[in-house]
Order: C-alpha cells, then structure tokens, then sequence
C-alpha cells in the first residue's frame, strides 16, 4: 500500500469515526406539546377517517431524532379547562414546552381577557389568565426551558367526520359573546412576544388563510336542492342539516385542513415547518 493510499485510508476513517461521534454524542432533548385536539389527533389518525398520516410532532422529530416529544393534546380542551386541570395531567419536566390552544376557549365563548389578566396573574376566569397558570407550571418544573406560543388557526365551517351534529361556524365571524378568534391570536401573540418567548403566528400564516383551508363545500343548492361545490365565501351562506345532508368535506375537498377545523397531512407539514427551526 503506498502512501497516498495508507493516507486516504487512514483519512476515511477519522471522518466515519467523526461523524459517528457526532451523532451518538448529540444530546437528547425533551419536547412536550400542549395543546387541543390538533395535537392529539398526532397519536389517533384514525379519528381523522385515516386522513391524516402524520401530526406536526411526527413530522418534527422525524428530522430532529434527537428530541423526543410527550403528546399532551387534550381532544375538545380549552386553555381555561387544562389550566384549572393542571396539575392532574400529569405535565413533566421538558427542554421545550409548546403551547397551541385558544380555538376552543374562543368557539366556547370563553372570556379572552388582556396581557393584563397574563401579568397579574388573575387566574383561570380568562383563557389569558390560564396562560399564565400554564406558563408557571412550566417554569417551575424547569426554568431554562424554551416556551413556545403557536396561536389559533383560522377556521372554516367545522364538521365533525365521525358525527355530522358536532359542528361550528368558522373565523369568518365572531363566536357567540362577539369575540372575534383574530383577537384571541393577537393576544396570545402579544403575550409571548413581552415575555420574550418564540411566538409561531398561524392565524396570519399566507398559506392557512380561509380561502385555503378547503377547496370546496358539498351543499345542496337551496332553490335546486341538487348537490353542487361552494367555494369560500360563497358557502357561508348556505345551510348545512347534519341530519340528511351528505358529509360536506368529500376527500377531493381537502386542502389545508380535512373538516375546515383540523389540519390535513398538508396543514400539518406547514405547522411543521415553522417550528422546525424553533426545536433545533
């Protein structure tokens, strides 16, 4: 073997050597989701009709196989409930803890309160007081952690695939105590931005504007009553009746969510891709 070869040997091996330690020496980390239904469908695709393949938090540690998430999605929560439920979820101590609520409180009709109720810590009578209740769990099971705010995302007409009468108007309209969702992600915004924590902005994200979030929606034409497809805004105007109509979501109307509430593989590759460079 001549030199040059003993050389290049010797020079592959120090980078097969170098790469390895490299990857086994990469130090582990703890991510743990809070959060509604979004998230817990990452565990349950088959409450998706088998939809959706993989959640944000598949998607994320997939690329970062460092981090290992605990799902702490709550299907139906709202950011009041699991504050006043807090120490029985069983939260555990992270290196990142995310928090993506607020679209439940708001369709509940949940008073929003201000930064003000997040400041003074006035408890759980407000979905911004529950943040703080959330956030100070965090912080007392470990304070160097990194918290993450993901706000709501708009939302189209929701039907429940599983169950037609569970159903809910979209973002186009404030819920019924007049609260508009858009107030409800400009405050959690404006929450983490002063308490210096990274704020992912869904409910502003181009690519989930309502006119994205379906393709269509299947409704009976009221002066034909045959089927035909309503694109946003055309369809907030027609009358849905979960007790004869078809499903108004057919497979070919799946864009950014699947049931105008809930992210499709596709929504969820867009979640996914701004958190990304957040999870390092």
């Amino acid at each position: 073997m001549t030199f040059t070869q003993r050389a290049m040997k010797y020079a592959l091996l120090y980078t097969w050597i170098l790469l390895l330690s490299c990857s086994f020496g990469q130090k582990q980390q703890t991510w743990l989701a809070l959060g509604d239904s979004i998230t817990y469908l990452n565990e349950h695709p088959d409450e998706t009709g088998h939809r959706v393949s993989k959640g944000y938090m598949t998607l994320i540690t997939e690329k970062r196989p460092n981090i290992q998430y605990v799902n702490q999605g709550h299907n139906g929560w709202t950011a009041v409930g699991i504050a006043e439920q807090i120490e029985k979820l069983g939260i555990e101590k992270a290196d990142y803890y995310t928090v993506f609520l607020g679209t439940n409180d708001w369709w509940a009709g949940l008073p929003l309160g201000s930064t003000a109720d997040f400041r003074g810590n006035t408890g759980s009578g407000t979905t911004s007081g529950a943040f703080r209740i959330i956030v100070d769990k965090f912080r007392s099971l470990n304070p160097d952690a990194e918290i993450v705010f993901i706000t709501p995302m708009q939302r189209s007409d929701f039907v429940y695939i599983n169950d037609y009468k569970n159903n809910a108007w979209g973002s186009y309209k404030p819920n019924k105590n007049g609260q508009t969702l858009e107030a409800f992600a400009d405050t959690i915004q404006a929450i983490g931005l002063k308490e210096g924590f990274k704020v992912v902005d869904l409910y502003h994200h181009p690519k989930l504007r309502l006119e994205k979030l379906v393709k269509f929606k299947w409704l009976k034409d009221p002066a034909t009553g045959k089927y035909r497809k309503y694109r946003y805004p055309a369809y907030t105007g027609i009358p849905f009746n979960p007790e004869t109509d078809e499903y108004p979501y057919p497979v070919k109307a799946i864009d950014m969510t699947y049931d105008g509430l809930h992210p499709s593989d596709k929504g969820y590759r867009v979640i996914a891709a701004e958190l990304l460079p957040i999870l390092r």
